[in-house]
């Protein structure tokens, strides 16, 4: 059952919250969100939650509709989800790349300790199991984004909220361990001032991911 929102983060319990139940679709995807049921859920008043829902329609996971309200956005289908792919493969190698041309030391430590990924806490239900390894996971991706020194391009990634699209579908517990792994060799590359192998790493990482990502569609074409 839904806990009410702590008082003192008010704003910020809210949001998690609401994205909480979106991620687990107990706010089915898209289903009309109702804010003064969704208040009286969180024993809150409507302000926080209009709030959390701006903050979540950036985030893509609602959508506002003239006159409509907020709606749970649909999930992505496969042609979306090949599309969010193909934009990460666009975007994310070149920003590898382009980090490993400028990267420091303290830059490459930065990487490394967002590399390791959280184990899931089995304990905790639903998305809040899985919470803290796809907000590590990616604060990894934009914070390679970020080294590259292209801000339009880190921005670009961040813009794509990929993490939360994708683990909305479902989460594949291959990724426990094996992103780790591939992490850390995106890191090694960059490290090394390797731009090539750097990319090369990136894009198998991606790619990887999205293969264990496609039993979700069943593998349909």
């Amino acid at each position: 059952m839904m806990k009410p929102a702590r008082r003192l983060t008010l704003t910020e319990d809210v949001y998690v919250s609401v994205q909480a139940l979106i991620m687990d679709h107990a706010v089915a995807p898209g289903a009309r969100i109702n804010i003064d049921a969704l208040a009286r859920q969180l024993e809150v008043s409507p302000t926080p939650v209009r709030e959390a829902l701006a903050r979540l329609e950036a985030d893509g996971l609602v959508r506002k509709r003239p006159l409509a309200g907020y709606t749970a956005a649909p999930l992505l289908t496969r042609a979306e989800f090949e599309e969010l792919v193909q934009m990460r493969l666009i975007l994310e190698p070149p920003a590898a790349s382009h980090a490993a041309t400028v990267i420091t030391a303290s830059g490459a430590d930065r990487l490394r300790a967002e590399a390791a990924l959280p184990d899931p806490q089995p304990e905790a239900e639903g998305y809040a199991g899985i919470a803290a390894f796809t907000a590590q996971d990616a604060r990894f991706h934009h914070l390679v984004a970020e080294l590259s020194g292209n801000h339009m391009l880190h921005e670009a990634v961040v813009r794509l909220r990929s993490h939360l699209h994708l683990f909305r579908l479902h989460f594949p517990p291959a990724h426990y361990g094996i992103s780790a792994e591939e992490h850390h060799r995106v890191v090694d590359a960059i490290a090394a001032g390797d731009p090539d192998r750097a990319a090369s790493a990136m894009r198998a990482h991606i790619t990887a991911a999205r293969e264990r990502h496609l039993p979700y569609f069943g593998r349909s074409t």
